[in-house]
């Protein structure tokens, strides 16, 4: 099966729905699938990649309005190719219209990985063109049934959508080299939290923060890039907690698992539904790690189990954060037995060959096919 994956952005840019493409396509490569991935460039040059046995076009870009990417390129190329299949990767309105208008003429599967949240403009504007496009599109994949049941699109497409939770490979994060780990304890001594993830403005960090700074002893290690990172360590200063909260930039994949492995507790402490899932909520968990998340309504409250797999609290609370971690790091056995709960839950229900698997059915289904690959 020849497949064509639709974005914005690919490796080497970061991100949630980056790393969940090249990881998905990888994987469908290695099942024995053409895979093509296209998305723009970071310049206004057109080239092509091959990265894992994936074919990856880089769409020259004009612009960048809104963070949506603008290529006048990628309507072209997009009709060009000649897949059996194109998986669209949602939101990214520019991909969207570009096939609705010129497109092949094949069936199409989309990952909704998120509603539209800040840019509320941009979704006023794109609200006619997107029920078009969800007529179009034969099956949704949602990643949680809670995003099917919160979000307002979804819920008015809740016939064709089917969830097929995201994955992670358990292999690469249990590869990992005790010195190393023991170098980051003896680095950051003391109780340690971990966040990682693009620095964006619904991550919540900043309450993150706040509640690091007023517990005592801790060390919060921050791993990771984005525009939110000079007000954030600016508060820190102010904060006066500059010596306890470290702000590590973006660390290699292949030292990643060390820093999960090394932390007491992870913490994803997103304030807005943008936060759909939190692919990192599986790294940690699958390194038997306890997490603490925030109610957002989203897929993060339904991969961290309250009370079994970590603690779920209010967003936008400082002060509800700081119990959590208070709460955990005082009890060793809790998250001992939480963090054994979470590798459990990791390795029962969220792989990367689940969830290429489970996405394989759904392309089975739309074309009308027999079990693929057995």
């Amino acid at each position: 099966m020849h497949i064509l994956h639709l974005y914005k952005d690919y490796f080497p840019v970061l991100g949630g729905i980056e790393n969940h493409i090249r990881a998905l396509a990888q994987a469908q490569a290695a099942r024995g699938h053409q895979v093509t991935v296209l998305v723009t460039s970071l310049d206004r040059r057109t080239r092509q990649e091959d990265d894992g046995g994936v074919r990856v076009i880089k769409a020259a870009r004009l612009a960048a309005p809104a963070s949506t990417p603008i290529s006048l390129a990628m309507p072209l190329l997009l009709h060009r190719q000649r897949p059996d299949l194109i998986h669209l990767h949602f939101p990214y309105p520019w991909g969207e219209l570009s096939a609705l208008l010129y497109g092949p003429a094949v069936p199409w599967v989309m990952t909704y990985h998120s509603d539209i949240v800040r840019q509320r403009l941009l979704g006023t504007l794109y609200r006619p063109f997107l029920k078009r496009v969800l007529d179009r599109t034969a099956r949704i994949i949602a990643t949680s049934p809670r995003y099917v049941e919160t979000s307002p699109w979804l819920r008015a497409f809740a016939g064709k959508c089917s969830v097929v939770p995201l994955g992670v490979d358990v292999g690469r994060l249990r590869d990992v080299r005790m010195e190393q780990v023991e170098d980051i304890r003896r680095r950051f001594p003391g109780p340690l939290l971990l966040f990682v993830g693009r620095l964006r403005y619904y991550k919540g960090v900043e309450h993150l923060i706040r509640a690091a700074a007023g517990t005592a002893g801790v060390h919060l290690l921050i791993v990771g890039e984005g525009p939110m990172r000079r007000p954030w360590e600016e508060l820190t200063t102010a904060l006066g907690a500059s010596d306890r909260v470290h702000f590590l930039g973006e660390v290699p994949d292949a030292d990643l698992p060390a820093y999960y492995h090394a932390c007491d507790v992870f913490v994803l402490p997103a304030s807005l539904r943008s936060e759909a899932f939190g692919t990192v909520l599986l790294e940690a968990m699958a390194c038997g790690k306890p997490v603490i998340t925030t109610e957002l309504g989203t897929g993060t409250s339904w991969v961290n189990q309250h009370g079994e797999t970590g603690l779920v609290v209010p967003p936008a609370d400082p002060d509800a954060l700081q119990e959590a971690i208070l709460s955990l790091l005082a009890d060793a056995d809790a998250r001992r037995r939480m963090g054994e709960a979470a590798r459990r839950r990791v390795e029962e229900g969220f792989t990367l060959e689940r969830m290429a698997a489970g996405v394989e059915r759904v392309y089975a289904e739309v074309l009308g096919l027999g079990p693929l690959n057995g």
